[in-house]
């Protein structure tokens, strides 16, 4: 394994290829998109570079010459699923901008389930990452705001949607390991918050759950939530 270097690198800086000898084999491309179909089947702990170097059919020591650090090959697989956004616009109407990037944000994570561990992580100084954000200030370009304040709310709009579908993820892998119907589990928890209620011990949260509407549908959930945070910033 190639050693590690004395000094912080950014993979982006270095060449696609590290050494002398033949035009490489393989493209950055190449490596995160085979990285990210490793983990899109079987998570983000499958990734290796030796499962990497498998699927592209090379050596493992081979693949620290274009990579040198697992942290940099998740920076790759970051910056190739930020190459799903469809950056078309700015439209003009700058909450109905970053509602669609927000909106798309929770399609990429739901298909990448894996994705919210590398986002955590800082590291989005990649091409398409940076593209994002060119586009993201683009949108705002009309917007009163500083330009700290813009990056704040792309910020924030990503924050939102990393903690929704985080959310939606971890019931949805709850529910998956129950031994019986979600439904069910639903019903006697219900029926439980039913009787808890009916004590009087908790007068406040039985009014609210009194006089609430049914749950709201997780999508329109989501919108609102989103649109409250943008509103925040207008």
């Amino acid at each position: 394994m190639a050693g590690r270097p004395a000094e912080p690198e950014v993979i982006w800086a270095r060449p696609e290829r590290a050494g002398r000898g033949p035009a490489p084999a393989y493209t950055r491309t190449d490596i995160a998109a085979a990285a990210v179909g490793i983990a899109d089947a079987d998570g983000l702990d499958a990734v290796s570079m030796r499962r990497v170097a498998g699927q592209l059919g090379c050596g493992t020591m081979s693949l620290y010459n274009y990579v040198p650090r697992k942290e940099d090959l998740y920076e790759l697989m970051l910056d190739h699923v930020s190459a799903e956004y469809d950056l078309t616009g700015p439209s003009g109407d700058w909450r109905a901008d970053m509602l669609d990037l927000g909106r798309q944000a929770r399609g990429i994570l739901r298909r990448h389930p894996w994705l919210i561990r590398v986002m955590s992580t800082g590291y989005a100084q990649g091409p398409n990452a940076l593209r994002f954000l060119e586009h993201g200030l683009a949108c705002l370009a009309d917007l009163d705001l500083a330009g700290g304040a813009k990056m704040e709310l792309l910020a924030s709009v990503n924050g939102t949607v990393m903690t929704v579908v985080s959310s939606e993820l971890a019931v949805s892998e709850r529910s998956r390991g129950l031994p019986w119907p979600p439904e069910r589990e639903q019903e006697v928890r219900a029926a439980y918050l039913g009787k808890a209620l009916a004590t009087g011990e908790y007068p406040h949260l039985a009014e609210v759950f009194a006089t609430a509407d049914p749950p709201p549908d997780p999508d329109e959930m989501f919108e609102r939530t989103l649109r409250r945070v943008i509103d925040s910033f207008a």
